[in-house]
């Protein structure tokens, strides 16, 4: 069975099994709906009319239709009721795996309760490895995910050592596919040997690595996105202490710069004094407030680290800073297609000043021909519970591209980079 799929001209998502994926090119917006498996050929094949959320009841008329709730012309919804169904929607998104296109070659699987283990695994995605993330429990794994990982079909290959699938930590693991299990005791151990798989996997040491704490999910869930655009390890520490593991792993690349994505709150200066013995330089990335804090690491770039989106014509990802694993279900869509940061919002039902401010100063415009502008688009994770439709229209306004007179101060002019930040500590390496 099949189900329904729209396709624009520039663009064709197709999904099968329990994921029902209805996207129009990026000039017009487009929506996504993981839906549960349900009904007859008939009604696989009739056009799609999709509830707000997953849904068993099916829909009743052009009120379900899904805009704007699903479809707006600069924003896409995952519309998820939880991570579980958000990572089979991104995943199946980010690789359609129907018409002749090949799904990942591999696919990584963490546990629902485990926040720090998906933000850490997602450096799986960056290339050569590409494994999108999906979630199980425990001990089981949900329809959803076994669907997903279905007509995800991972076939395995020399990228990936062979393996189809890698389960992290306490992830339920699927029988009738290779394997590679990733153990750790703790979010510090296992992010540890997320780093060591990844080393043998690509073959090199990281260019970067990021910092971030355990214990405040709110800063860490940013560093996802740039770990699967980049590749560069999240590596785990508390307020006051470095992890045992943290430091072997820091020892392992002690050549590499650190840079830590937390405000003093969440990661003391003490703790980057103990990292700044082991590696060349440490410098900090954040803001108290966890909405300006992804908006800082959206800004900052340092030599090759850093997203450094300080102009119009990007993608974006804007998740709800209390569902902290839906970064790491969000991770690829960092890392492909429009490529951009996680932003975050703590409220639901209206656009944050901070995250407000920064989308209206990229705004893009154009003077005398929109077909020649640039644009940006935006992704939201969760259903109407996480953001609402209020939301998402404020946010399409914000990145709808304006007309502007010449010379009247807008965003068209040339990209502002964010200043090179010094090192927190004089560059110079001490010995451990």
């Amino acid at each position: 069975m099949l189900p329904a799929v729209w396709v624009h001209s520039r663009r064709r998502l197709a999904v099968v099994g329990a994921a029902l994926v209805a996207v129009a090119g990026l000039g017009i917006g487009a929506y996504l709906l993981i839906d549960s498996r349900r009904g007859g050929d008939d009604q696989a094949t009739s056009a799609p009319a999709p509830k707000l959320v997953i849904h068993e009841q099916q829909p009743q008329g052009t009120e379900d239709l899904g805009f704007p709730a699903f479809a707006t012309k600069n924003t896409t919804r995952v519309a998820g009721s939880d991570p579980v169904a958000d990572a089979a929607g991104v995943a199946l998104a980010t690789f359609p795996s129907t018409g002749g296109v090949a799904g990942p070659d591999a696919v990584t699987l963490v546990d629902g309760g485990d926040w720090p283990s998906g933000i850490a695994a997602a450096s799986l995605m960056a290339p050569p490895v590409r494994a999108p993330i999906l979630i199980t429990d425990a001990d089981s794994t949900p329809s959803l995910t076994a669907d997903a990982l279905e007509a995800l079909a991972p076939s395995g290959s020399a990228a990936t050592d062979g393996h189809q699938v890698f389960v992290v930590g306490s992830a339920a693991a699927p029988s009738g596919v290779r394997a590679e299990r990733v153990s750790g005791g703790d979010p510090a151990e296992l992010a540890a040997a997320i780093d060591r798989l990844r080393q043998a996997l690509s073959g090199h040491q990281p260019e970067h690595i990021l910092l971030t704490s355990s214990e405040e999910p709110r800063y860490a869930m940013p560093a996802a996105a740039w770990a699967a655009r980049s590749g560069d390890p999240v590596l785990f520490v508390g307020k006051e202490s470095v992890p045992q593991p943290t430091l072997d792993a820091l020892r392992r690349h002690k050549q590499i710069p650190v840079y830590a994505l937390a405000p003093p709150s969440a990661i003391s200066d003490k703790v980057l004094e103990r990292v700044g013995k082991i590696a060349p330089s440490v410098q900090r990335v954040g803001a108290e407030d966890p909405v300006q804090n992804a908006i800082d690491f959206a800004r900052y770039v340092s030599g090759t680290f850093g997203w450094n989106i300080n102009d119009p014509g990007h993608g974006f990802v804007i998740a709800r800073d209390s569902r902290p694993l839906d970064a790491a279900a969000a991770a690829a869509l960092s890392a492909s297609g429009d490529w951009g940061p996680l932003l975050l919002t703590d409220d639901p039902a209206k656009v944050p000043a901070a995250l407000r401010g920064y989308l209206l100063d990229l705004k893009p415009g154009y003077i005398g021909d929109p077909t020649r502008a640039v644009y940006n688009h935006v992704w939201l994770i969760g259903d109407q519970d996480a953001i609402s439709v209020e939301f998402q229209a404020q946010v399409d306004d914000l990145a709808e591209v304006a007309q502007v007179r010449s010379g009247a101060g807008t965003s068209l002019g040339p990209p502002r980079r964010s200043p090179e930040p010094e090192p927190t500590r004089p560059s110079k390496p001490r010995k451990p």
